[in-house]
């Protein structure tokens, strides 16, 4: 899409948006500054609560699987923080093994 559609679009939103808010105002005896703004504010507010992030629900094995490989990873790491080879990898499995995890 060029500049100029979207400026021509976005013309055509504004008059279609005035359309509806005008009539709108009169009927309510509001001035149309009043319902613009309380029609942007609740769409804005909508769009807001979709976007909202859902909390995560955690179950019981990832909260002691998450303690459990805070406690290991240490023992994994160098002095400088990085991963020794296979580090990550074995510190997984250990943190699994110490939560009670693969059961079968």
């Amino acid at each position: 899409m060029t500049p100029d559609e979207k400026l021509l679009l976005a013309a055509r939103l504004r008059v279609l948006a005035d359309s509806l808010l005008v009539p709108t105002a009169t009927l309510t005896g509001l001035p149309p500054s009043i319902v613009q703004g309380f029609v942007e504010g609740t769409t804005t507010g909508a769009v807001a609560a979709a976007k909202a992030p859902k909390k995560k629900r955690s179950t019981a094995y990832a909260r002691k699987y998450k303690a459990a490989f805070k406690r290991v990873s240490s023992k994994y790491k160098l002095k400088n923080g990085k991963w020794k080879a296979n580090g990550f990898k074995r510190a997984v499995k250990e943190a699994h093994r110490i939560a009670g995890g693969k059961k079968r």
